[in-house]
């Protein structure tokens, strides 16, 4: 085959790889009234063609498998996934099905051609679908029938708590869709999520919909529970600018009347809207700045509010990071404050299991979260949303990976109450996690909480059995 036909092949598949360059061709051989000088301009200005050292291109000679090994080498080091077709990627995979051999000769690893191809393939044609299901068998304290804190019905509880399905459409190189189909232990089957995620100028994105925000689990303030302020869905639009060690993010939200806001009903329409930025100084140390509003409040019920945070970690090395955050919220009376220590420490720096220590410091009786109850695992209320009812609050939580099957782990709180006469909140667990497959497992767990939100006599233990798939 002459290398000027066999290399057009290539150029099919490169052509829609990387960004447009001027089809400037470096071969002195190669004519600009030749048919083939565009492609082969593509193919040179990306990388993928090197030509002879006398600066030709040879084109009428007869091209060797070597060469075409190497040219089809270079080009998927430039594939763009985002921009593939379907006939894209089939020409890719025959291409590297019928050069497995001179590839393996030139030191390129066909299984990472493989991997790579599986991306291409995945990414494009058509909708990507996954999903969750979780199913809880959970046994309370019989004492605590009246008042169990764990169950809703006596002190059994068999619910399935989640189940979801998830889909996505890459409409095109610019534009994503995305929805979750949900059903939880509260609620029908409904529409969780629905978003648009647009690539816009100057290396912005949008989202437009019903989407997610947890600005909290970005900058990791909590491990297995909830966040505060964060981690929850909003019906609005939300504007990410990236930048080189960092990035700004701005967000407007809409809230029907009858919909909480800031964990407190409302009769009245009315807005939320928030600003973050987060900079990273180097790969060990980095700052971010956060702020949450809501203006639709009712003046007599429930005032206007706000939030405000500032976060920062320093990562020691990969296995040791400390992260800490400072809180001020105004409920339109006071404003309240509270600051948070975590130490996190992986299962490769001590071996044998990994470590979360946070500590938090409250300042004002008036400080409460939105979100949730950070520490509220298990179906409890162990804090509830009003930290300002504590001084100070203890989390410790580790786990321990044995193999790809087994893990254990333990948690425990301790709340230290401010009022008088209050009880302190007690709450530990033991659980073991066994992984049938890797999306199928199994967990059984142990918990007690004493002193429930402060309130005296506010005990309970649980069992609980959670069947867990992901697909």
């Amino acid at each position: 085959m002459k290398k000027i036909l066999a290399l057009v092949a290539v150029v099919a598949l490169v052509a829609f790889a990387a960004p447009a360059f001027a089809n400037v061709n470096p071969f002195m051989d190669v004519p600009m009234n030749h048919w083939a000088y565009d492609a082969i301009g593509q193919l040179a200005a990306r990388g993928v063609l090197s030509g002879y050292p006398d600066g030709t291109y040879k084109g009428n000679q007869p091209t060797t498998r070597y060469e075409m090994a190497s040219a089809l080498a270079r080009a998927l080091a430039v594939v763009d996934m985002t921009k593939a077709s379907k006939q894209d990627v089939e020409m890719l995979k025959k291409l590297v099905v019928e050069f497995k051999d001179e590839l393996d000769a030139l030191g390129v690893k066909v299984d990472k051609l493989d991997s790579r191809v599986a991306v291409l393939e995945d990414g494009v044609g058509g909708w990507k679908f996954w999903g969750e299901f979780r199913f809880d068998a959970k046994f309370a304290d019989e004492e605590a029938e009246a008042g169990g804190l764990y169950t809703a019905n006596g002190d059994t509880d068999f619910n399935l708590n989640r189940f979801r399905i998830w889909a996505r459409k890459q409409v095109d190189d610019k534009a994503t869709v995305t929805f979750r189909l949900g059903k939880n232990e509260v609620s029908d089957v409904n529409w969780d999520r629905y978003f648009l995620t647009l690539q816009l100028p100057y290396d912005m994105v949008m989202h437009a919909g019903l989407y997610l925000n947890d600005w909290q689990g970005d900058d990791k303030l909590y491990t297995d529970n909830d966040a505060w302020y964060t981690d929850r869905s909003m019906t609005g639009f939300w504007f990410t600018k990236n930048f080189a060690a960092g990035m700004f993010q701005v967000f407007a939200a809409h809230n029907d009347a009858g919909v909480n806001k800031a964990g407190l009903a409302t009769d009245i329409e009315g807005y939320e809207f928030g600003a973050r930025f987060r900079w990273n100084f180097n790969e060990q140390f980095w700052l971010s700045g956060n702020y949450i509003g809501w203006n639709n409040a009712n003046p007599n019920t429930n005032p206007d509010t706000h939030v405000w945070w500032a976060a920062l970690g320093f990562k020691f090395n990969p296995d040791w990071e400390l992260r800490g955050a400072f809180y001020n919220y105004d409920d339109g009376v006071d404003n309240n404050g509270a600051w948070q220590a975590i130490l996190d420490v992986s299962q490769d720096a001590l071996k044998f299991t990994s470590l979360w220590l946070e500590y938090v410091n409250i300042s004002d009786v008036g400080f409460r979260t939105v979100t949730d109850g950070p520490w509220d695992n298990y179906g409890a209320a162990v804090t509830g949303t009003n930290l300002g009812a504590y001084d100070n609050i203890l989390f410790v939580k580790a786990e321990q990976k044995w193999s790809d099957k087994w893990r254990t782990f333990i948690r425990y709180l301790q709340g230290n109450a401010r009022a008088a006469g209050a009880e302190d909140t007690t709450n530990y667990t033991f659980g073991v996690k066994y992984y049938y497959t890797p999306a199928v497992s199994f967990e059984l767990a142990y918990d007690k909480v004493e002193g429930a939100q402060t309130l005296s006599g506010a005990d309970d233990h649980l069992i609980r059995l959670r069947t867990h798939v992901v697909f």
